[in-house]
């Protein structure tokens, strides 16, 4: 990267080094931007003696602008290293998370995102509305087509889903998602997400963000478990 001079007076001499191009360093990423500015540092000072050597005579630089423009460069210098310092605590902080998250493997995680049911059955974990009198689990396929309204009674206790649909028929395999809809006096008073409890079998990063892969492939990212348990 070279920083160029602008010519601004009468067209023999520069006058002023852009703002834009003391600061192109701080648009890059870290890692170049930081090998821009120990490379160029030195061209900068260059820059500034001969802005200061070819100045119009007539019209002076004010020393006031060499100190602003050093004091640019330095603002941006240090923008850099504190980026540079930001992205080593990131991946340790990554590192830690994933040291955490490997702990988890083998355990079963409670999640209200769709989960792959395989033939085997799923344990629903339901939490009916308060004074409801009457609770129904509702599971959706992946196209969000309901496939099953079977009423469960108002209970907290979890319960086995054995993937069979309306009709007693045994569903196909593929990722279903669960909700509870809770009545009183004939009305319905609330439809939340139902979660479910799946064996945890891969931790990983997606995105710069801790997610767990489930049985059957599914991805949440750790922030969507709200519960663990030990593996039955």
């Amino acid at each position: 990267m070279e920083l160029n001079p602008t010519i601004t007076n009468n067209g023999n001499f520069p006058n002023q080094i852009t703002e834009p191009a003391i600061a192109t360093a701080a648009t890059l990423p870290s890692s170049e931007a930081s090998t821009v500015l120990s490379s160029d540092f030195e061209t900068f000072l260059k820059m500034l003696t001969a802005q200061a050597q070819y100045q119009d005579p007539l019209e002076p630089i004010d020393s006031s602008e060499y100190a602003a423009q050093l004091a640019q460069f330095s603002m941006v210098e240090q923008q850099v290293l504190a980026n540079d310092r930001l992205s080593e605590l990131t991946a340790q902080m990554s590192i830690a998370n994933m040291t955490q998250l490997a702990t988890l493997i083998g355990m079963d995680a409670r999640t209200s995102e769709p989960v792959y049911f395989d033939g085997s059955a799923l344990t629903i974990d339901p939490d009916p509305a308060e004074g409801a009198e009457e609770a129904v689990l509702i599971v959706s396929n992946s196209e969000g087509i309901v496939v099953q309204r079977k009423e469960i009674g108002v209970t907290d206790e979890p319960i086995r889903w054995n993937g069979r649909g309306q009709n007693g028929a045994l569903l196909g395999e593929g990722y279903y998602s669960f909700e509870l809809e809770s009545s009183a006096l004939g009305q319905v008073i609330s439809t939340l997400p139902a979660s479910t409890f799946t064996r945890i079998e891969e931790a990983r990063v997606t995105d710069g963000q801790p997610a767990l892969i489930l049985d059957g492939g599914t991805e949440v990212l750790a922030v969507h478990v709200n519960g663990l348990r030990e593996p039955t």
